[in-house]
């Protein structure tokens, strides 16, 4: 039995929740393992940008599975662009409140709450780069001064 956190891309989370939890248990489902239980946790800020996002909606499943398929499985999860982070621990057995999560998340009323207020997609930072030589040379950022040691040698035997 194991206990898994995925950090969930928000845009697959917004399109479909369903679909969003599908990607997890197709995966789960694909190497012979069994999703018990699985709801969303919450949607948070992450501390810092993770394949360019800077939100992530946290999922919490727990599934029984062999160990001897957690390779493949992780391998999958490292190759997915809808799954950007996860963790999974073994464990003894599953909290009865979780049960009733998953159970009352999976019922016909449920809808993934909106985004919160601070959810801004920041602009990627603009990197000005001259695009020739003659722009570089434009910008005065070369001359034709030596460079190095030979000319730091060459300034030391001139100077009386």
């Amino acid at each position: 039995m194991y206990e898994c956190m995925f950090l969930l891309d928000n845009t697959v989370v917004r399109e479909d929740w369903k679909k969003a939890k599908a990607v997890i248990s197709d995966a789960v489902l694909k190497h012979g393992g069994n999703v018990v239980t699985s709801r969303r946790w919450d949607e948070r800020r992450l501390a810092y940008p993770i394949k360019n996002k800077n939100r992530a909606t946290f999922v919490l499943c727990h599934l029984d599975m062999a160990g001897s398929k957690l390779p493949e499985l992780r391998r999958e999860l490292e190759l997915s662009e809808r799954i950007l982070r996860y963790l999974i621990l073994a464990v003894d057995e599953i909290p009865a409140t979780e049960h009733e999560l998953s159970t009352a998340e999976n019922a016909d009323g449920f809808a993934v709450p909106p985004p919160p207020s601070d959810d801004v997609v920041e602009p990627e930072p603009v990197i000005n780069t001259p695009e020739s030589l003659e722009d570089i040379l434009a910008e005065g950022e070369m001359d034709d001064r030596p460079r190095g040691r030979r000319s730091e040698r060459a300034s030391a035997e001139v100077a009386p």
